[in-house]
């Protein structure tokens, strides 16, 4: 979970090291692309048969969600700083909680529905409105929220009926075709700087991304939940010393909020599971 953490600011890093010459979809779809590149050797050794799709309709919808979602999300590291984009990013946690009520018929009991209150109020306190103008990057990031919360909950969906593979390999794949023709759209020439650091950046969200995956498998959410934390003093300590960025105490306190409500979901939901595993 600490590699993950690490592989994801360094992306961070690297897409605000990127700019804003480029625009947002273009950066984002020629991410995808050598990501898609990178599987390759992955879905050739799965074969045909294992990569058999059961859902298209949803994973479709799955990928538009998620590749719109990255939109927003390259358009918000280039205008806010690091810490404020990572502190904003623990509110799709929250989002989840209340969409799985909704849309999959899980219960949302007292305590989880305080969390998510909680969850909220951290969000306030680093936004602040009424004491400050919301930025156009501040609410691109926001935009990121419903969107990735979608993806998540479809993800969750999928499971039902795809093997992990399959899943993995359709987002890349049509996260790419939905981010190709925005980005045909507004196309501007790339420099050799901006390939390599979009190269680097497809590089450590894959890794990250196994990473991920890989500690989900070995401890329980409740667990590797609070180390999420760290991102969040990663990217304030990097964004200072890379790029200038000024500390906002009220990000940092609003995320603290934030992590410690998604914290505690993740921890009542580990709770639940073990109690279903055991049939109570």
């Amino acid at each position: 979970m600490v590699a993950s953490g690490v592989c994801f600011v360094c992306v961070a890093v690297l897409v605000r090291w990127v700019g804003t010459r480029l625009p947002a979809s273009q950066a984002a779809f020629i991410r995808y692309f050598f990501g898609t590149l990178m599987l390759l050797p992955v879905f050739y050794r799965m074969g045909t048969k294992e990569l058999r799709v059961n859902a298209m309709a949803i994973m479709i919808a799955r990928g538009v969600a998620h590749a719109l979602a990255v939109i927003l999300w390259f358009f918000a590291m280039a205008r806010i700083p690091m810490a404020e984009v990572t502190a904003l990013g623990y509110l799709t946690p929250v989002v989840v909680t209340i969409a799985a009520a909704i849309f999959l018929g899980e219960r949302l009991h007292a305590r989880r529905l305080m969390a998510v209150v909680i969850g909220f109020l951290g969000v306030l306190v680093i936004l602040r409105p009424g004491f400050q103008e919301l930025s156009i990057g501040q609410l691109a990031q926001l935009g990121t929220t419903p969107l990735f919360a979608a993806s998540f909950i479809l993800t969750k969906k999928l499971t039902e009926t795809d093997s992990n593979q399959v899943i993995v390999a359709v987002l890349s794949l049509v996260c790419s075709i939905t981010l190709f023709i925005p980005a045909a759209m507004n196309w501007v020439s790339v420099v050799p700087r901006e390939w390599f650091l979009l190269l680097l950046t497809a590089a450590f969200a894959t890794l990250g991304h196994f990473t991920l995956t890989h500690a989900f498998r070995c401890a329980p959410l409740a667990v590797l939940q609070p180390m999420t934390y760290l991102q969040l003093i990663w990217a304030t300590l990097l964004g200072v010393m890379l790029f200038g960025d000024v500390v906002d105490i009220y990000v940092i306190l609003g995320g603290a909020i934030l992590v410690l409500s998604t914290s505690y979901i993740a921890h009542r939901e580990s709770i639940l599971a073990k109690k279903e595993a055991a049939g109570v």
